[in-house]
């Protein structure tokens, strides 16, 4: 199994989770972890995705997640997880 993080910050809002379950679910990603919450009006989530659906159009899924934070206005990342890991690290 391939997998990714998916990180989201920004001002809360109706719509973020929906918003990117939906794209990660249009893209053929699965989610097998999810944690969110939620601080002084600020939203943070982190997600674990399986992609191995999609492993050779990963960009494409980085694309369509950058539109979808832009339109929600928040910051929405993603990583392979052994990039993720590594960082992590240092």
């Amino acid at each position: 199994m391939k997998r990714a993080v998916v990180t989201v910050i920004g001002n809360d809002r109706p719509g973020i989770i929906a918003g990117v379950s939906k794209t990660l679910a249009d893209n053929q990603a699965n989610i097998l972890d999810a944690a969110q919450t939620l601080m002084d009006k600020i939203f943070t989530m982190s997600m674990l995705i399986d992609i191995t659906e999609i492993d050779a159009k990963f960009s494409n899924l980085q694309v369509e997640l950058t539109k979808v934070g832009q339109k929600l206005g928040v910051s929405i990342q993603i990583q392979r997880e052994e990039i993720f890991n590594s960082m992590s690290k240092i």
